[in-house]
């Protein structure tokens, strides 16, 4: 599943491209993906100005004067800009159209569209509005239980130690859960804890402030790093212009099950928490 690092490749490939752009037109292939998509959004959209391009977690934010289109990119889903006219294939199932950015190969007059698509094989994904009117996006029902978001000011380890007083869970889960701080999905979850060198499996509340300092660390290291390599190639996961991201080939553990640890020689172990995957070092992290 693309993870917080793969949607802010995305938004930062799409911005270019959409922000100040009108749409032209909303081309919708089926009747929805995991939810239906809102109805009449064509004329919802057609005609308005894209006004700025954000996130929050997994979910890209297409902000409008009158409401927000926000994108999930489900279990395998990427978008693209494309020529309008590209030929749609199997999986293929929204388009957002535009005119195009003169200096990306449009005219001023905007003669030449573009195409934001959206593919999704699995149809895990979704397309949802917001409208201004109900208030800030953050108030819609996907998103307004969801933690501080790790790359911003608000997170820090003072949280995940206030935060997790309560918790018995699994350090790994209370990550995955998104309620205390948001898009710190499988793969970076097993990278972070790896980093600051605490076992997966680590009731939360019985690690101390020390201990989630450089648990803080290691989260924005590594999402910050998996941002500048283009995210992790996860399936059929490209970005924007297409391409893959490579920060798989800096894994010290996630997916390297019975290989070698990179740190102290040990084998990486697998183990399953809440129906997904761990890779761990049980002589690295303690």
């Amino acid at each position: 599943m693309p993870e917080l690092p793969e949607v802010e490749v995305t938004r930062r490939g799409v911005a270019p491209y959409l922000e100040g752009r009108v749409v032209q037109q909303v081309v919708l292939r089926r009747a929805g993906l995991r939810w239906p998509f809102p109805a009449d959004l064509a004329r919802l959209l057609a005609g308005r100005t894209i006004r700025s391009t954000g996130r929050r977690g997994k979910y890209l934010l297409i902000g409008f004067d009158h409401g927000t289109l926000i994108v999930h990119l489900g279990m395998s889903g990427h978008l693209r800009i494309l020529p309008f006219d590209t030929p749609a294939q199997k999986h293929d199932h929204f388009d957002l159209v535009i005119d195009a950015v003169p200096e990306h190969g449009g005219r001023a007059d905007g003669g030449i569209w573009q195409a934001m698509r959206l593919t999704d094989a699995r149809r895990f994904g979704a397309v949802l509005w917001h409208a201004a009117a109900d208030g800030a996006p953050d108030n819609h029902a996907l998103l307004r239980g969801l933690g501080v978001e790790p790359l911003q000011a608000g997170f820090s380890a003072q949280l995940l130690h206030r935060q997790s007083r309560t918790r018995a869970a699994p350090i790994k889960q209370v990550l995955l859960a998104g309620d205390i701080v948001v898009g710190v999905g499988n793969i970076y979850a097993s990278e972070s804890l790896f980093r600051a060198g605490i076992n997966p499996k680590t009731p939360a509340k019985k690690i101390g402030l020390a201990r989630y300092e450089k648990l803080a660390q290691a989260i924005r290291e590594i999402l910050a790093a998996a941002i500048e390599q283009g995210g992790s190639t996860l399936r059929d996961f490209v970005g924007a212009d297409g391409q893959s991201g490579y920060f798989q080939q800096s894994y010290f553990v996630y997916d390297r099950a019975g290989l070698p640890c990179r740190v102290c020689g040990a084998p990486v172990r697998q183990i399953t928490q809440g129906q997904r995957s761990t890779f761990y070092c049980v002589r690295c992290q303690t």
